[in-house]
């Protein structure tokens, strides 16, 4: 079929890479404007920009999707269908019912559950078993479509917010081609959402990261895991920033200590006191310097039972 693509992140690069090899012809990648990034502020390509061009597919990067000059850019394609995965724009009526077999988006979550933003982060977060890939035709509103295909996905019980992006991505590469050659060959099945059901999830912002050691053990390593790699969870040590990259809940009840407090300190190990249990933090980075894991930091760094983290 003759495809706009339209996605912006790493994680919609395989299914663009997947639909060309599958043989449909992308006539169009859309993706949002170019950035600056990093301390030199240098203008860097959006990931799915850098994919098109590679294949010499052409690209369009509209500040406003929903401008008129951008709708009557598009419709110059006469696409038969637009495939959209993390695109970060909503699109208009005008655009969603201009091919022939309208838009289908790749979503990162089993929906109804996690409409919205970061539903990959937010099942980690959260503590979800399972979480997958669901591919809808698209509607006006925010992740409401009827749905096409589904396949789920169990999280590792190591899983972190980036592994579990690549799995997801992989995941929703092969179901996208999967979903064109259904509509194509007209046994797909439109599968209205349970909108009672829906759950919505927020935009993360680098100050979630923020721990609160009056939370749980297991919810502070569920978000240490789900904020890994950003933004990263973080507390203070000593005045200094200090970003948790991997934690184990020791033990989900015990301790007499305040939430906060360090109650052991090991070779490998750092073990702080919480609302509900103890943590021991495995790998860490102080401000200013490079993520190791506890046992080298301790050696440069020594850290005393009884040293409150997370004290302004």
């Amino acid at each position: 079929m003759r495809v706009i693509f339209m996605g912006t992140p790493d994680f919609a690069v395989g299914t663009l890479e997947a639909l060309r090899r599958a043989g449909h012809e992308i006539v169009l990648a859309v993706t949002q404007p170019d950035k600056p990034k990093g301390r030199g502020k240098s203008m860097q390509f959006p990931p799915v920009k850098e994919a098109a061009l590679s294949h010499g597919i052409p690209v369009f990067q509209p500040r406003r999707v929903r401008e008129p000059e951008c709708i009557d850019e598009l419709r110059q394609y006469q696409a038969e269908i637009i495939v959209v995965v993390a695109f970060g724009q909503i699109l208009p009526k005008e655009i969603l019912e201009m091919p022939k077999h309208g838009c289908v988006n790749v979503h990162a979550s089993l929906l109804p559950k996690y409409r919205g933003a970061a539903p990959i982060q937010w099942a980690v977060i959260n503590g979800e078993r399972v979480t997958g890939v669901t591919t809808m035709r698209m509607d006006q509103g925010l992740d409401t479509g009827d749905m096409i295909l589904k396949e789920e996905v169990e999280l590792a019980p190591q899983e972190t917010g980036g592994s579990l992006f690549d799995r997801l991505a992989q995941t929703g590469a092969a179901l996208c081609v999967r979903t064109l050659e259904a509509i194509e060959d007209g046994t797909a099945v439109y599968t209205p959402q349970d909108h009672e059901a829906a759950t919505h999830t927020m935009m993360i912002k680098k100050q979630l990261g923020k721990i609160d050691w009056n939370r749980p053990a297991q919810e502070l390593e569920c978000l240490i895991r789900g904020l890994n790699p950003w933004p990263s969870a973080y507390t203070s040590l000593n005045g200094k920033t200090l970003k948790i990259w991997k934690a184990v809940v020791e033990a989900q009840e015990g301790g007499k200590t305040e939430p906060g407090i360090v109650t052991a300190v090991e070779n490998d190990r750092i073990v702080v006191q919480t609302a509900h249990g103890l943590l021991q933090l495995l790998e860490v980075q102080l401000e200013g310097k490079k993520r190791m894991t506890t046992d080298a930091f301790l050696r440069g760094f020594p850290v005393e039972t009884g040293t409150v983290l997370g004290k302004e």
